[in-house]
C-alpha cells in the first residue's frame, strides 16, 4: 500500500519544526523506505520528527528531504 494523506497528523510545529504522526497498516521497513514521504515533501522539513505507528512496531525517525526524496533515519 501506497502513502496515504490521512494517515498523516501534525502533532507540534514551532519555529519551523514540525512533530509528524503517521499510522498505518503497513510494515515500519516499507514506511521507512526512500521515497515513501515524497507526496508531502513540500510540508516536510529537514530535522522534522516523526513517530509511526506501523504494523509490527512503533519508532520515532528523523526526516531529511533532498531534491530527490524525503528519507528518514534513526535519531542519533
Amino acid at each position: 500500500m501506497a502513502f496515504q494523506n490521512k494517515n498523516l497528523s501534525v502533532i507540534a510545529y514551532a519555529n519551523g519544526f514540525t512533530l509528524w504522526q503517521y499510522a498505518a497498516s503497513e510494515t515500519l521497513a516499507t514506511i521507512t523506505a526512500s521515497g515513501y514521504f515524497n507526496g508531502v515533501k513540500t510540508l516536510m522539513n529537514s530535522g522534522d520528527l516523526v513517530i509511526i505507528n506501523a504494523s509490527d512496531k512503533t519508532s520515532i525517525k528523523k526526516i531529511a528531504v533532498s531534491d530527490s526524496a524525503v528519507t528518514t533515519a534513526a535519531l542519533d
